[in-house]
């Protein structure tokens, strides 16, 4: 085993501490931002650092991932693109999918949400008509795949905008 030059680990733990004062950060994150930071110091350091964050409740994988659900919902990005987005950010697929999931109530409501606001024009004036499979249609569903909504959400959503 690697020792660790006991001098490293201030150093290590304020640059941790630094990253998360301005916001939450996954494990993987700031194991990423700290190697990068300090090339030189061992890894064995950066991860006794980080586990001991852990350990204190300063750094969590599980308060990172609510955030970043709620950042990203609030924006108005679906179940698929919020998923993808926590698994490249390092987070357990495991620990996203007891967060997330795909049949909540609210993934469709977005997709509403986001059609009626693509839809309503500048100065108050009243809805565009959106006809079935027309341009409109067609580009507002591509808009809602690209935000990473499913195919139910989606057409679930157009067809209550259209019914209305």
């Amino acid at each position: 085993m690697e020792n660790i030059d006991t001098k490293d680990v201030p150093v290590l733990r304020r640059a941790a501490m630094d990253c998360l004062a301005r916001r939450e950060h996954s494990l993987h994150e700031l194991k990423t931002k700290l190697t990068r930071k300090f090339p030189d110091l061992s890894r064995v350091a950066v991860l006794a650092v980080l586990s001991r964050l852990t350990a204190e409740g300063l750094q969590s994988d599980e308060r990172y991932t609510e955030s970043r659900i709620r950042y990203r919902l609030e924006r108005g990005f679906g179940y698929h693109h919020i998923r993808n987005d926590l698994i490249s950010k390092g987070v357990d697929p495991y620990l996203v999918d007891q967060m997330l999931h795909p049949d909540d109530d609210c993934w469709l409501l977005k997709a509403r949400e986001l059609i009626e606001k693509k839809m309503f024009l500048k100065e108050g004036l009243p809805h565009r008509v959106l006809v079935f499979a027309g341009p409109e249609h067609k580009k507002l569903a591509r808009f809602l795949e690209a935000r990473g909504f499913s195919q139910r959400d989606i057409r679930v959503a157009l067809d209550a905008v259209i019914a209305s």
